[in-house]
C-alpha cells in the first residue's frame, strides 16, 4: 500500500528525538523535501510487488491432540514436490522458524502468530527437490531463546524418554518427532545450541554444520554471525544423507563464504576412522552443575572411540571456558539489536530478507511486548541498558574476541582430527509449571548451554551423539571438527555409532502415556 507521508508534528517527533534543534519554521521548511524523497518508497513497494512470489495453495491444519501426544507438531501438512531424489519416500518435520510457503510459520511465539510466508526457505526448496515429503512445522521455542522445551506460546513439547521431562530446544518439537519415530529426518536451527541441545536430551543425532554451509535463507534470524541450520535424524547416516541436500552456497545467504566446497558426507562414512586422533576437552567437564553421570557417560563413550582403533587424548582449551561469556555478549545485543528492534532481518547486510514477515512481526510486537517470553525478556532488559549506555562497545569488544576463541579450537584441531565434550552437562531437566516462578523458568531455559554456545560464535561444526543412558535418560557426546571439515566429524560419529550398535529408541509405551 502506498507509504503514508508524514504530517509536521511526525517530523517534528523525529526531530526531537535525534537533538536536531529544529524551530516550528525548520520542520515546515523540511516537509515537502521529506515528502519528495519518501515518493521513492512508493515506487520501491511497487517495482518489488513485480518480482515476489503469491504464495501457493498448500494444505495444512493444525492436529488434534491424540495425533500430537507430545505436542511437538505446530501443524501438519503433506507436501511432496517429487518422486524422486536421495531423499524420495523420506518424511521430514520442518522447524518452525524455517519458512514453507503457504503454511503458517508461528516461530514458536504469538509475535509472528497469523504470519503466512509466500516463499520456501532454501533448505526447503532443496528438500522438496531431493523428493522429500514435508509432513509439517515442528514446533520450537518462543523466538528460538530457549534450551528447554517449556516456552512455545503452543504450550510444552514432552519428551519421548519421559514425558515430564524437556525434549531440549530450541528445536523441541524437531527432536521430540524424531526420537518417537513420526518422521524420519528433521531440520533444526542452532544459534546458542538449538540443534544439539535437544538432541543430546533426546537422544537422537544433531549435526550443527559449519556456520555459512547450510544457508541460512528463509530461517528467522536472531544473530547473523551465529545462525545456523542443521540436520536432527536418529542415525549418522540420514544427518550426513540430509546434509547433503541442504548444504551449499545459494547466492541468498551473506553468512556463506564465496568459495564454499560441500563434501561428499554419505562417501565419508564409507571410510575407516582408524588412527585419527580424538582430543578429550577437559574444559568441557566439570561445571557448576555437572552431573556425574553425564560426564561419566561421555568419557566412557571416548574409551569406546579408543577400543575402536581412534587415538584418544585429553586435551586443554582454557578459552573454552571464556566462551559462554563472549557468546553471552554477542547473542544479547545482537539479538536485541538484530531480532527484536531490527524485527528479525535488522539492515545493512546483503541478501534475501522477507519484507512482509519484517513488518508484521515488527507492528505485532510492538503492539504488546507484554507477550514476549521471559527469556526475551531478559535478553531485551539486558541487551537495551547496554546498547543504551555503551553504545555496543562490548559487543564490538565480543566479536574482536571470537577470532581468539576460534584460534584457540583451530589450535587443539592443529593436533587432533576432531574434539570430544558432553553437548549437555545435565540430562533432561522437568519441565517447569505453568505457573512456576519467573526465576525457575529462566533457569530451565539456559542451564544447558555451556559447553555449546561456544561452538555459535567459533562456527566450527558440531555433532551431538547419543553417548549412553544414565537413570533412563539420554546423554550426548559433542564432537567437534575443524571448520568446513564437517564430513570427519559425521564420519566419527558413525564409528561410534557402530562401535555401540546403534542408537536406542524411547520406548513406544513412553509416548502413548503422553497422550
Amino acid at each position: 500500500m502506498p507509504l503514508e507521508p508524514p504530517d509536521q508534528s511526525e517530523i517534528a517527533e523525529v526531530a526531537v528525538g535525534y537533538g536536531l534543534g529544529l524551530t516550528d519554521a525548520d520542520v515546515e521548511s523540511f516537509a515537502p523535501l521529506v515528502h519528495g524523497v519518501l515518493a521513492s518508497w512508493d515506487a520501491v513497494e511497487a517495482l518489488h510487488a513485480q518480482v515476489e512470489p503469491v504464495a501457493p495453495d498448500r494444505a495444512w491444519a493444525r492436529p488434534e491432540a491424540a495425533d500430537n501426544p507430545l505436542n511437538a507438531w505446530y501443524v501438519t501438512c503433506n507436501i511432496t514436490e517429487s518422486s524422486e531424489g536421495p531423499l524420495a519416500g523420506r518424511t521430514v518435520a520442518v522447524k518452525d522458524n524455517t519458512a514453507v510457503a503457504g503454511v503458517p510459520m508461528m516461530n514458536g511465539s504469538t509475535t509472528l502468530e497469523g504470519f503466512v510466508p509466500s516463499r520456501d526457505a532454501t533448505i526447503v526448496s532443496r528438500m522438496l527437490a531431493a523428493g522429500a515429503t514435508i509432513a509439517g512445522k515442528a514446533v520450537c521455542e518462543d523466538l528460538c531463546f530457549s534450551g528447554g522445551s517449556h516456552t512455545s506460546r503452543t504450550g510444552p513439547v514432552q519428551n519421548p524418554w519421559d514425558t515430564s521431562r524437556s525434549s531440549g530446544g530450541s528445536s523441541s518439537g524437531s527432536a521430540a518427532l524424531v526420537a518417537s519415530g513420526v518422521v524420519d529426518f528433521a531440520t533444526g536451527g542452532d544459534q546458542g545450541g538449538s540443534i544439539r541441545m535437544p538432541a543430546s536430551f533426546s537422544g537422537i543425532v544433531g549435526h550443527k554444520p559449519t556456520h555459512g554451509l547450510v544457508p541460512y535463507t528463509g530461517a528467522f534470524p536472531i544473530e547473523q554471525t551465529i545462525d545456523h541450520v542443521g540436520p536432527m535424524t536418529r542415525t549418522v547416516a540420514d544427518a550426513a544423507l540430509l546434509l547433503g541436500v541442504i548444504a551449499g552456497p545459494d547466492g541468498h545467504d551473506p553468512r556463506q563464504p564465496g568459495d564454499l566446497v560441500v563434501q561428499d558426507y554419505v562417501a565419508a562414512l564409507s571410510r575407516s576412522a582408524e588412527g585419527l586422533r580424538v582430543g578429550v576437552v577437559g574444559e568441557g567437564f566439570g561445571h557448576p552443575g555437572s552431573e556425574p553421570d553425564v560426564d561419566d557417560a561421555v568419557r566412557a563413550a571416548a574409551e569406546t572411540l579408543r577400543e575402536a582403533g581412534l587415538t584418544v587424548e585429553d586435551v586443554s582449551i582454557p578459552w573454552h571456558l571464556h566462551g559462554l561469556k563472549i557468546w553471552d555478549v554477542i547473542s544479547i545485543e545482537g539479538a536485541t539489536a538484530q531480532m527484536v528492534d531490527g524485527n528479525g532481518y535488522g539492515l545493512n547486510w546483503q541478501g534475501r530478507y522477507d519484507p512482509e514477515l519484517i513488518e508484521f512481526y515488527g507492528n505485532k510486537w510492538r503492539a504488546d511486548g507484554s507477550q514476549f517470553s521471559e527469556t526475551v525478556k531478559l535478553v531485551l532488559l539486558s541487551g537495551r541498558y547496554a546498547l543504551d549506555r555503551y553504545r555496543g562497545k562490548h559487543y564490538a569488544m565480543a566479536r574482536n574476541l571470537a577470532p581468539r576463541l576460534r584460534a584457540a579450537y583451530d589450535e587443539a584441531l592443529a593436533r587432533y582430527d576432531v574434539l570430544v565434550m558432553p553437548t549437555t552437562p545435565i540430562q533432561a531437566s522437568l519441565i517447569p509449571a505453568e505457573d512456576a516462578p519467573r526465576e525457575e523458568q529462566i533457569v530451565r531455559a539456559l542451564e544447558m548451554v555451556t559447553n555449546c554456545a561456544p561452538l555459535d560464535v567459533s562456527g566450527h561444526p558440531a555433532c551431538s551423539v547419543p553417548a549412553g543412558q544414565a537413570n533412563g535418560l539420554p546423554t550426548g557426546m559433542m564432537i567437534i571438527g575443524k571448520r568446513f571439515d564437517d564430513a570427519t566429524v559425521l564420519r566419527v560419529a558413525h564409528t561410534f555409532e557402530q562401535a555401540v550398535g546403534g542408537f536406542p529408541a524411547p520406548q513406544a509405551s513412553a509416548v502413548a502415556g503422553a497422550s
